[in-house]
């Protein structure tokens, strides 16, 4: 609300647009003032204040929209004429606005209207004036060109800010906004002066626009969404926010929507739900507009038919490989010079075209439902490609088929046969022509672009055949340049894979292959239905070599992308200060890097070509140390100056942030420039002074025997030194003269004369022939020794030290130090002047006061210089604060634009979404303790003892200590420390809020002048960039006068940096917590408080008569009134919710942020201080072109920081930091497919205010909402870079159950993301090689990851079924076709992926880029110590399971992880629930295989049966242990018994109405299997035909049965089936006496139990006795029958529905599945069971699990066991 009440101020966001009688500094600007004045330009007779509210009044905004939109216009006016021209022009009071700051705001926001317009062939309705030549008449027109232009601004962004979930569908804006301009130009160029009267807009009245345009659309959306069954409904049923925005792509849209918006249109007709198995959405209703432009269909196929240029290129190169290779397997190029190896190598052609076949099939059959009566065309194409591709195929096989004929009757390659081959050949040519078409275009990429975003209607009709014509995916070629790297890199990589696949792969397979078709003796041990086992062993060769050929370009990839991403590191500059020693170094030019790189150029304005050469020569010679002049810097250097003040305030914000100690604090302060004692020389900090003038004295001076010249060149070889030297000198002068002795005594005369005869000498050359410099050491101590009393703050009781020290001193330096007697009498010249009856020093003495802080610290310096012996290496001791300075050192000499002055610096918001997370900890969280007694503040303290140690320093200068801490203002200090060091809100609000601190301090330093500095320590808001050394009182007007205008100019940095920062923290649920009093609301309030210029948006529900009213709100603390007000209420259609959440809540609160750009920060991020002084720099990126165009999106690196909490945290943070830092960095340059994977990327904020916001929300299919983003910009046109020389830290998970779900819902979002039309689109738009990066680096690397698994599984199975069938015998009998190279170098290949090292080789190669290749080497080793590979291996599992289980079945949902510290022991049961399926049912699956082979299979050697199972056994052991091995106390033998009792009670807890997953193994039973229900027809028969796989094994070992004797008939196996049902009637006598008998009749249930057994027992008795059963029969038909049982649970599981779920079977089906579950359980436990029973295993898990920790100084067996002492209650 405007007006908080009665009696008090008005409330505004930022600038007081709407009330100009407030004062405040924004509103002084020339600047805004200009916007303001500009805005009330309106039509004549109107009594609105300006253009907004005459457009809310005449087309019915809500008020509270018009207002948000007015600050928002101004701002954006204001901040664009800033930027537009330099400072000085902006001082004119009459200053006006600029028509090309308009143009240039308004081509922005309506550049997607008038791109749309021209693509659906209309004429954009936006009247824009024609320049005339005459520069009278252009001044005469500007005026009038500025209004028309603002008018259509305010118009957009008014509809944008009130069309909520509308503004997901950019293209349905253009549509309002295309019909309202028609409305709004009839009025502002209607002749009728009252035209406004005459002319009723469709949306007129109160709310009428929210009402009649957004509410009639807004409730179509809502119901389509509301019918998709909460995302289990298929894609294809209902209709997404994508299909209700394409509808928009045609013309159609004028015809049947119209305007007004006729309600009876089939575009609004609501979707009817139709119950029934197979319709669980909606039924398709002929009357409606349904999908549009793309159907997604949930198919495998999809990998083939997004990227079918990639598969046929494969699959092509594989059968060219195996044609050259099948005769003598020589060089490529060789055979095909031959006649018959070329006629077969054509063959191809066919293979080509029958794919084309595939491809068309593939498209009908996922497409047909997009054809309707107004889609004819895209139906009549689909058959036509069809038709065609058909008939290419058969005039390929036609005339192949002749070549042939005619060379085989011919009998050689006669003249008639060559003819024959030229005919073909000449089809070929003609079949290539598309391809040779689409390399021109390539070659010439500006032709392609220019033909896609023609409106040339001929070029629409030339270019239809190929590709439908979309709105979107228009104009994606990059220029030459860049077409070229990427094109070399693909080369590179192209050529490795198939040099490999062609020697190593392809070529050790022909001659086996052939040596097992000749094979003619096979033996079968079973009843073979198809007798040519030749072709299943074939195929069982073949099946893995292919799996991992078809994947290992993948891996080719992650080699060159890894070099490649280290030599661009290079050319960035990337490490080249890795730790603190390169940074003292290169410290003392840090003051000029950093006016080069951080502060405004000196001219202002447009720099012309040579300016910039300088800039660029002047940084190249800084860089590599080529310029002498940046060797020495001077004290009054004013670069040094402004540097100086920035360093200042990095060290406090480092003490503020508790990462350095006080006494880091002095030795890191750069003292000020002019409050230090008059010192000449640059005062660096004393870290780098340390033991300069001690290692001086001792190992140079001491013994030297030459001039003063010679001396002065050994002290000014180093530049620390030189300082430390003449600093030392000077601050010893000051404090004996200046501070310690009376002016009129004759000591101070004595001590001036010394140094006075100091200064001669060295004037004269001649100090070291007037002094003897071996006593300087005797001076060095007595001084030093003065400066410890001194420092003691003697009182005048202690006088007498003070006397003795300076008598020792002047002892030696009068006595002792001179080298011949006419110094000394020099010196003591006036020494009879005394009196002679008081001692020496006496009354000469002056003590300091105590109170003069300055003083003492200076003083303390000048101790540490002096003293210090030993180098600091070690300061700061903190490895985050030494992380931090060295990066941001290093970013110092990297290449980035210059800083522009804040006032002309681009604006920027911060936008951040929050649920329900933590906002700050609260006592109860900090002190709850888990079962090992241990609590997060405990568990914190260990982690980072230092921070700890720090903040109590903090605390205890404000006389505070741990027990008033805990008790004072609930504990805020102890739970603000806690919350900044984990995944909170409250440490994400700090980090960003340091944009507004560093932004006050740029615009002090832009503005400072030199006597500015004279005041550090006196201003309020400022006072955190100077030294404390400097004090003064107020006691002259002058002083004071400057006071004031200090006070002012804070005013005016604080108000700029106020227009060009906002930050909104979009808290969605906040009024619901505010209502029910959560200590959330609390939290966040308190946030407010701490930082005023904080926004918080959130949902509003008003709850009416006639039902609910949902607001967008804004609120912010105002500390006048010192409560929370509310700045705007916005009414929105509905509830906020329709597809994901987070986009949702992103996109509610995105009208509320301002600026150019907006930067997208998610929850458990933080910003750095010194990182966002480099912001302003990133932004200018913005007006820089990358290739062609502008970014779009500004991708920046990312610095995980929760990488010390443990081993699991550790390779977490690894992993991900090679993702945001060397693979980003080559998506971006040279492979131009970077895209938004996330947050902290900066958007250009204007350019997709109109095209769609940051994310996507569509339900389910954008579950990975952030990553459509960067896909929607690259197909809009768009361009996103990446950048280093800026960090920000993220938080990742740090347990294996929150990784697990984490990589859980990212693989599950890129099986959404296969099927998305965002996907395919840019696999079928962008060139070749730029297609290959994205699938690669997107949903390409979990199809790998997926094909690895099964490539072990085809292999496994395809060894199995010969070791069953006996072909395996067979051919290994005097051969050995079945072991060969291509199929090692297979598993060798899949083995690097599998151990994790594909993933270690970029994590190497980045850590030695930023580190040193010694420590990356040691990271590397001390991982894989840490099992690191089994980490890999279970997370390559856990991603191929929910990938292809969403790609089949569906199921992906949002999964919380939780962000919170894992210090407690996860129960079994919990990780049963989370692993069974996707790991453990898979690892005994691997283990029944591979005990199979091991008991059927031909085992020619134990070396052989290491190198081709490891792997295999590897991932069994993996899948299965390494979430206890991860678990902390995973094996305590006390918490593996609990665990046991656990998991019992969980199996056997019957479930019922509201009983929990955790509670029942039947409830979480029926949620596992929850995808089944949703799944589709095909994705149903695919499962089974997966299921089938079980029966394998009951197959073919019971032909190996002893009892069989060796018999192969097919009634064998079908008399095998009594075992299992006298298995089924076993288990129902024993359930249904279980259930009828065992509580009431407890002895009949035990008489049947014995009989059971009894009848089990005489049964086998006559078995033995009567057959050739054996008692191994037993444990192999174990290993025979119950995977078979488990293949029928699966079967059935998939049947539930319709044919099962209330039968009388299901209860049985239910029951088994309860024993299989806890059969796997004990498989499971016991390893565990027995390494937990085993000494030394918990310990060595622990140091396994805990060592990163533990060198950082972690206790684990005080943590784990418990024993701690705890000073905190």
């Amino acid at each position: 609300m405007a007006d908080p009440g009665p009696g008090l101020g008005p409330v505004y966001n930022i600038l007081p647009v709407d009330f100009p009688q407030v004062e405040h500094a924004g509103m002084l600007f020339p600047e805004v003032k200009a916007a303001l004045a500009a805005l009330r330009n309106i039509p004549p007779g109107s009594r609105a204040s300006d253009m907004l509210e005459w457009l809310g009044g005449f087309f019915g905004f809500q008020a509270d929209n018009v207002r948000n939109q007015r600050e928002h216009l101004v701002l954006l006016l204001a901040n664009g004429l800033m930027h537009l021209f330099p400072v000085e022009t902006s001082i004119d009071e009459n200053y006006t606005l600029e028509a090309n700051v308009v143009r240039m705001i308004r081509k922005k926001v309506t550049g997607n209207y008038v791109k749309w317009c021209r693509f659906i062939g209309r004429k954009n309705n936006m009247k824009l004036m024609k320049r005339r030549r005459g520069r009278q008449e252009q001044d005469e027109d500007q005026e009038e060109e500025i209004g028309r232009e603002l008018m259509y601004i305010c118009l957009f962004l008014l509809i944008w800010g009130e069309a909520a979930n509308l503004r997901f569908m950019p293209e349905c804006l253009c549509f309002i906004y295309h019909n309202m301009l028609v409305e709004l130009n009839e009025v502002l160029y209607n002749s009728d002066y009252d035209a406004e009267a005459l002319v009723e807009p469709s949306s007129a009245g109160s709310n009428g626009f929210l009402n009649h345009i957004i509410v009639p659309i807004y409730e179509v959306v809502k119901a389509e969404a509301d019918s998709n069954s909460g995302g289990s409904a298929p894609h294809s049923s209902w209709r997404n926010y994508d299909d209700m925005n394409e509808y928009f792509w045609s013309s159609r849209c004028f015809d049947q929507l119209q305007w007004p918006i006729r309600r009876d249109c089939s575009y609004l007709k609501e979707p009817k739900k139709v119950r029934g198995y197979l319709n669980r959405g909606t039924k398709v209703q002929h009357h409606k507009v349904g999908k549009t432009g793309f159907v997604e269909q949930r198919s495998f196929w999809y990998i083939y038919r997004n990227f079918d240029r990639l598969w046929v290129a494969q699959i092509l190169f594989l059968q060219a490989s195996v044609i050259t290779l099948w005769h003598n397997g020589g060089l490529p190029w060789i055979e095909l010079q031959k006649p018959d190896p070329l006629a077969r190598f054509l063959s191809i052609f066919i293979t080509w075209s029958l794919l084309r076949v595939l491809q068309s099939l593939l498209d009908i059959g996922s497409q047909y439902s997009l054809v309707s009566r107004e889609t004819l065309l895209t139906g009549v194409r689909m058959v036509l490609k069809l038709l065609v591709a058909t008939t290419w195929g058969i005039l390929f096989i036609i005339y192949y088929r002749r070549m042939w004929w005619q060379r085989n009757v011919d009998g050689y390659w006669t003249v008639y046969a060559n003819n024959r081959l030229h005919e073909y050949l000449y089809i070929c040519a003609v079949f290539i022509v598309p391809e040779v078409l689409a390399l021109v275009l390539f070659v010439l990429p500006w032709v392609r672009n220019f033909v896609e975003n023609s409106s040339w209607r001929i070029l629409h009709v030339l270019t239809w055949w190929f590709q439908s014509r979309l709105f979107v995916a228009r104009g994606l070629r990059e220029g030459v340049r860049d077409a070229l790297k990427y094109t070399l890199f693909w080369l590179s990589v192209l050529a490795s894979k198939c040099a490999f696949s062609y020697w190593l792969q392809i070529r050790p397979l022909i001659a086996p292959t052939k040596q097992i078709l000749r094979a003619n003796n096979i033996t079968y041990r079973w009843h073979e239905f198809f007798p040519n086992g030749s072709r299943a062993a074939i195929v069982a060769l073949w099946a893995p070599v292919l799996m991992i050929y078809f994947m290992d370009l993948q891996i080719w990839y992650c080699i060159w992308s890894s070099g490649v991403g280290a030599f661009v590191g290079l050319l960035q500059h990337l490490g080249e200060i890795r730790n603190i020693h390169q940074l003292r170094l290169r410290f003392k030019i840090f003051p000029y890097a950093f006016a080069l790189s951080l502060l405004p150029p000196i001219i202002d304005g447009h720099m012309t070509l040579w300016e910039n050469a300088k800039i660029r020569i002047n940084r190249f010679r800084l860089r590599y140390g080529w310029s002498g002049i940046h060797n020495k810097v001077k004290w009054d250097d004013w670069n040094a100056v402004r540097f100086s003040h920035a360093w200042n305030v990095i060290v406090k914000n480092f003490r503020e942030e508790d990462l350095i100690s006080d006494r880091e604090v002095e030795l890191l302060e750069v003292p000020d420039v002019k409050g230090s004692w008059g010192v000449s020389v640059f005062q660096w900090p004393s870290a780098l002074l340390n033991n300069q003038i001690l290692q001086l004295l001792i190992n140079d001076v001491q013994y030297f025997k030459g001039n003063d010249k010679m001396l002065w060149g050994i002290i000014s070889k180093n530049e620390y030194r030189r300082c430390a030297v003449v600093e030392s000198y000077e601050s010893v002068k000051h404090i004996l003269l200046r501070k310690l002795l009376k002016n009129d005594s004759v000591e101070f005369k004595i001590i001036q004369n010394f140094f006075d005869e100091i200064d001669a000498s060295i004037r004269n050359d001649r100090f070291t022939s007037s002094f003897l410099l071996r006593e300087l050491l005797n001076v060095h101590a007595r001084v030093v020794h003065l400066i410890e009393v001194l420092l003691d703050k003697p009182a005048a009781s202690q006088i007498q030290e003070v006397v003795d020290a300076l008598q020792s001193l002047y002892e030696c330096l009068v006595e002792d130090f001179p080298r011949d007697s006419g110094i000394k009498e020099n010196i003591k010249g006036h020494l009879d002047e005394r009196n002679k009856e008081t001692e020496l020093f006496m009354d000469a003495v002056t003590l300091p006061n105590k109170g003069d802080k300055p003083f003492f610290k200076h003083l303390l310096r000048l101790h540490t210089t002096l003293s210090t012996r030993d180098p600091l290496l070690n300061v700061p001791k903190g490895l985050e604060a030494r992380r931090r300075i060295s990066f941001f050192g290093n970013s110092l000499f990297m290449t980035m634009p210059r800083a522009p002055q804040v006032d002309r610096m681009l604006a920027f918001s911060v936008l951040t979404p929050y649920y329900s997370e933590e906002v700050i900890f609260s006592t109860k969280a900090l002190k709850e303790e888990n079962e090992d007694g241990i609590t997060i503040l405990f568990y914190l303290q260990k982690i980072f003892p230092e921070d700890w140690a720090n903040f109590l320093e903090r605390m205890k200068k404000e006389d505070l200590t741990e027990q008033i801490l805990w008790e004072k203002d609930d504990a805020i200090e102890i739970r603000l420390w806690a919350s900044y060091r984990g995944q909170t809100l409250a440490r994400t609000v700090r980090g960003m809020m340091y944009y507004q601190r560093a932004l006050e301090v740029q615009a002090f330093l832009d503005t400072a002048q030199p006597e500015d500095f004279d005041l550090v320590g006196k201003r309020e808001p400022l006072q955190r960039g100077g030294s404390t050394n400097s004090m003064g009182s107020f006691g002259s007007e002058n002083e004071m006068a400057q006071m004031m205008n200090r006070k002012h100019k804070e005013r005016q940095f604080l108000a700029a940096a106020s227009m060009k920062f906002t930050y909104v923290v979009t808290c969605q649920i906040y009024g619901q917590q505010k209502k029910n009093n959560d200590y959330q609301a609390a939290d966040i309030l308190r946030l407010m408080k701490k930082y005023q210029d904080l926004r918080i948006a959130y949902v509003d529900e008003e709850r009416m008569e006639k039902g609910v009213k949902y607001y967008s709100v804004l609120v912010k603390y105002d500390p006048d009134l010192r409560k929370e007000v509310e700045i705007y209420r916005i009414q929105l259609p509905g509830p906020l919710k329709l597809g994901e959440g987070k986009p949702e809540n992103q996109n509610h609160a995105l009208i509320f942020t301002r600026g150019n750009a907006v930067q997208t920060i998610d929850m458990n991020q933080e910003m750095y201080f010194e990182e966002a002084l480099k912001m302003r720099n990133l932004l200018e990126e913005f007006n820089r072109f990358h290739g062609i165009r502008k970014p779009t999106i500004l991708g920046v690196r990312e610095h995980v920081f929760t990488g010390s909490v443990s081993s699991l945290a550790w390779f977490m943070s690894a992993q991900e930091t090679v993702f945001v830092t060397l693979n980003q960095r080559v998506y971006a340059n040279p492979l131009r497919i970077r895209m938004h994977y996330g947050h902290p990327d900066v958007f250009d904020r204007l350019w997709f205010l109109g095209r769609g916001g940051i994310s996507k929300a569509s339900r389910t299919i954008n579950i990975s909402e952030d990553i459509f983003a960067g896909f929607n910009c690259t197909l809009r046109g768009g361009t996103v870079t990446h950048h280093e020389y800026i960090q920000v830290g993220k938080g990742r998970d740090v347990g294996l159950n929150q990784i697990a779900m984490f990589e859980a819902k990212v693989a599950s979002g890129n099986g959404e993301q296969m099927l998305s039309r965002d996907v395919y689109r840019l696999g079928h738009h962008l060139d070749f090689f730029r297609m290959l990066s994205f699938y690669y680096t997107t949903v390409g690397f979990f199809v790998s990851n997926m094909m690895i698994v099964l490539t072990v599984f085809v292999f496994l199975w395809g060894r199995v079924y010969l070791a069953l069938s006996g072909i395996e015998r067979s051919l290994t009998t005097g051969s050995n076709a079945l072991a060969n190279a291509a199929l090692t170098a297979t598993l060798n290949q899949q083995l690097v992926v599998q151990l994790g090292l594909l993933t270690a080789l970029p994590m190497l190669v980045e850590d030695a880029l930023e580190h040193g290749f010694t420590t990356a080497l040691w990271n590397i080793i001390t991982m894989q110590l840490q099992l690191a590979s089994l980490f890999f291996t279970f997370e390559m599992g856990t991603r191929s399971h929910y990938f292809g289980r969403t790609l089949l079945h569906g199921g992906a949902k949002y999964r919380a992880t939780g962000r919170t510290f894992v210090v407690k022991h996860e129960k079994f049961a919990e990780m049963y629930r989370l692993y069974s399926r996707s790991h453990f049912t898979k690892g005994i699956e691997l283990l029944m295989l591979l005990f199979c082979y091991l008991a059927y299979g031909v085992i020619t050697s134990s070396a052989t049966y290491i190198v081709v199972m490891v792997s295999s056994w590897f991932l069994a052991f993996t899948w299965i242990m390494a979430p206890f091995i991860f678990n902390p106390s995973g094996f305590d033998w006390l918490k593996t018994v609990e665990d046991f009792d656990d998991f019992i009670q969980w199996l056997w807890f019957k479930g019922e109405l509201f009983v929990k997953v955790e509670q029942s193994w039947e409830v979480w039973w029926e949620e596992e299997q929850s995808h089944f229900r949703t799944t589709g027809l095909w994705g149903k028969l695919l499962e089974i035909l997966l299921d089938l796989r079980f029966f394998i094994f009951q197959y073919g070992i019971v032909y190996h049965l002893q009892i069989t004797g060796n018999n192969t008939s097919i009634f064998v196996y079908l008399l095998s089936w009594t075992y299992m049902l006298a298995a089924v009637l076993l288990h129902l006598v024993i359930s249904n006496a279980s259930e009828h008998y065992a509580a009431n009749k407890h002895g009949l249930y035990r008489s049947i139990q014995l009989v059971t057994i009894l009848v089990v027992v005489v049964i086998l008795i006559v078995l033995y006795t009567q057959t050739n059963f054996t008692f191994l029969d037993i444990f192999a038909s174990f290993l025979a029958f119950l995977p078979t049982g488990w293949g029928i649970i699966q079967i059935c599981l998939v049947l539930r529905q319709p044919f099962l779920e209330n039968t009388k079977v299901w209860k049985t089906i239910t029951a088994v599945a309860r024993l299989y579950d806890l059969g796997m359980g004990l498989i499971i436990m016991t390893p565990v069971a027995v390494l937990s029973w085993l000494p030394g295993f918990q310990a060595m898990q622990t140091r396994i699990l805990y060592n990163e920790a533990f060198s950082r100084g972690l206790q684990i067996s005080r943590l784990l066991a418990g024993k701690r002492n705890l000073h905190t209650d």
